[in-house]
């Protein structure tokens, strides 16, 4: 079937996912472009498509097709995309090694959290309350498809951590003074690295949870880096 008419009821249906309170209502989300449709359809997440007319895209389910207007209208994209498609939301579990986001803000950042996450082993990241929603266009759209390959929680993260040391999990906070220099770190045990907000780091509270401080040896000139590079580094040092 084409859609042409903006005020479709499934297409006004379908755009309510563009917002949060709706994307949480229904447990579903957006996903723009090719690749993220085909990193769905291979995390067998992907619940229809919607198609650009005149664009062939192969699946099994549900296809509708739409005219320019109609996929402008569910776009957040500048250039209108081929293929959007819709998924359901995942529930995940704790397993493997961890990655604690204490209220991160910005898109990007929890993005390229989630990239090099996967690219480094880890197996699940928990998020706080507070953190920016991972379903949101930019957030997906940093994170390039790796969403479908991590197990993602959103909980209150001062319960979840005393759930963790009591399952032998070693908590790892990162402290430009006092740490530990990563490579010293003993990578036979199972962690969770915490990792902060971008402008105020992890809460007090937070860091006494943990069992070990982290640093990254770095030129004095530089104060900080930013959190998803730091925790790009942390992880890669951990997988070494």
């Amino acid at each position: 079937m084409l859609y042409t008419s903006l005020n479709n009821p499934k297409i006004k249906e379908i755009r309510k996912l563009k917002e949060k309170k709706y994307r949480d209502k229904e447990e579903m989300f957006l996903i723009e472009g090719a690749h993220l449709v085909e990193e769905a359809l291979k995390a067998n997440v992907l619940k229809e498509v919607f198609v650009l007319e005149g664009y062939n895209f192969s699946f099994d389910g549900i296809v509708n097709y739409v005219s320019r207007e109609v996929m402008k209208s569910l776009s957040e994209l500048p250039s209108i995309p081929k293929v959007i498609g819709v998924c359901q939301k995942q529930k995940g579990k704790i397993v493997g090694n961890i990655v604690v986001l204490d209220d991160i803000q910005d898109p990007g950042n929890l993005g390229t959290i989630i990239r090099s996450s996967v690219a480094f082993n880890v197996k699940t990241i928990i998020l706080s309350e507070k953190c920016v929603d991972i379903y949101s266009p930019k957030v997906l759209r940093a994170a390039q498809g790796m969403i479908f390959h991590i197990n993602i929680i959103k909980e209150d993260i001062v319960k979840t951590l005393p759930k963790l040391k009591a399952n032998g999990y070693i908590i790892c906070g990162t402290k430009v003074d006092a740490g530990k220099e990563i490579k010293l770190l003993e990578k036979n045990k199972k962690f969770a690295i915490i990792m902060g907000n971008e402008g105020n780091g992890v809460q007090k509270d937070i860091l006494d949870f943990c069992d070990e401080y982290l640093y990254i040896p770095m030129n004095k000139a530089c104060e900080s880096l930013n959190v998803a590079v730091a925790t790009s580094i942390i992880l890669y040092e951990l997988g070494r």
